[in-house]
């Protein structure tokens, strides 16, 4: 049930090249749709909420205690706040993060009309030949631009563009991949937990099986906004396993090269009966795997738990470094998060 690497890792480069901040998510939806739907699997069916999320459906063996999965397309952005009277747009953020992160990236603006333009995210004093005071302002939404590739010296020169308040700015993710299988980029945070569902579909095609019992995974589209997994899943659902990404760093027990499996977050304590049920799974198919805990951290699991949702809930995924900055992770943890899931989804 192990997926083929190279088909999983050519999806996540496609997936993390297409713009998808919380709310404008069309084009990577249609990416999932395509690619899923690619692997001819026998019953899959596919329906789109009112909301722009995805669910895609496996009839399993029995249909007895229904499962589901879920893992987020959405990803940190911006949208422009106000157009300066110099032509360059104030912002604000989608989702959360340092500004200092995103200080000099490449930014594309989304207007309602259809058209793209190009910018940098700078700050106002961004030239040490200018001002002495960039090296000491801090970051923030007063402090921070975007520097429009056009030419544009005033409000109304960019208006004529097509420019308005509420347009999204996407980020560029700056993707590589690198010969000792490091994955660099924006946004792995979730779109390697969408990879690795992709990759137990895969891994499970490829050898001829199908679910035990029938599972519904949403892709969500909101969960930077904290409520993707609010709603989309059936009723009789039993068990619901959130793939997301396991945060990795200082105090942390999560890797980049195996599993994380999440015990507690922010909003309590997972299931504990299927946090050990998966736990005993990775042991049984010797998968690396590591329980962690994460203090500033939440999941579309909850957000099902929080709307009135019964089934048991459980949070995996491949860890990420520096989330919601430039991230990192290794191809290894998503192979193993799908080879996982695979084994979950047969047992």
């Amino acid at each position: 049930m192990r997926p083929d690497p190279s088909r999983v890792l050519e999806f996540l480069v496609e997936l993390l090249n297409t713009p998808s901040p919380t709310g404008y998510c069309v084009e990577a939806i249609a990416c999932v749709e395509r690619t899923f739907a690619a692997l001819d699997i026998p019953g899959l069916m596919f329906e789109h909420t009112l909301k722009g999320a995805l669910i895609i459906r496996w009839p399993g063996e029995r249909n007895d205690a229904p499962r589901g999965l879920t893992a987020h397309v959405d990803t940190l952005g911006l949208m422009v706040k106000e157009i300066k009277p110099n032509g360059r747009l104030k912002l604000t953020q989608i989702g959360h993060f340092m500004w200092n992160a995103v200080e000099f990236e490449g930014v594309t603006i989304h207007t309602a009309g259809g058209q793209r333009y190009r910018g940098t995210v700078v700050p106002l004093h961004a030239s040490v030949h200018i001002s002495r005071k960039g090296g000491e302002e801090k970051r923030t939404e007063e402090t921070m631009e975007v520097r429009l590739d056009a030419r544009t010296q005033s409000a109304a020169d960019t208006r004529a563009l097509g420019i308005e308040v509420g347009d999204f700015v996407s980020i560029d993710p700056r993707v590589e991949l690198t010969d000792t299988g490091f994955i660099r980029s924006r946004h792995l945070d979730d779109k390697a937990g969408v990879a690795a569902i992709y990759g137990a579909f895969l891994g499970l095609r490829q050898a001829g099986l199908r679910p035990s019992q029938t599972v519904t995974v949403l892709i969500a589209t909101h969960e930077e906004a904290g409520h993707g997994g609010a709603a989309g899943f059936p009723a009789d659902l039993h068990e619901l396993v959130a793939v997301d990404m396991a945060a990795v760093g200082e105090g942390q027990n999560s890797d980049e090269f195996s599993v994380g499996i999440c015990a507690k977050d922010a909003g309590g304590p997972y299931h504990v009966g299927l946090t050990q049920k998966l736990c005993a799974l990775a042991r049984q198919a010797d998968i690396p795997h590591k329980v962690d805990v994460y203090p500033y951290y939440s999941s579309d699991g909850e957000a099902y738990w929080f709307s009135g949702g019964q089934a048991q809930v459980a949070l995996i995924g491949p860890g990420v470094d520096a989330s919601h900055a430039y991230e990192r992770t290794h191809q290894d943890s998503i192979l193993h998060c799908a080879h996982l899931l695979a084994h979950y989804l047969r047992s």
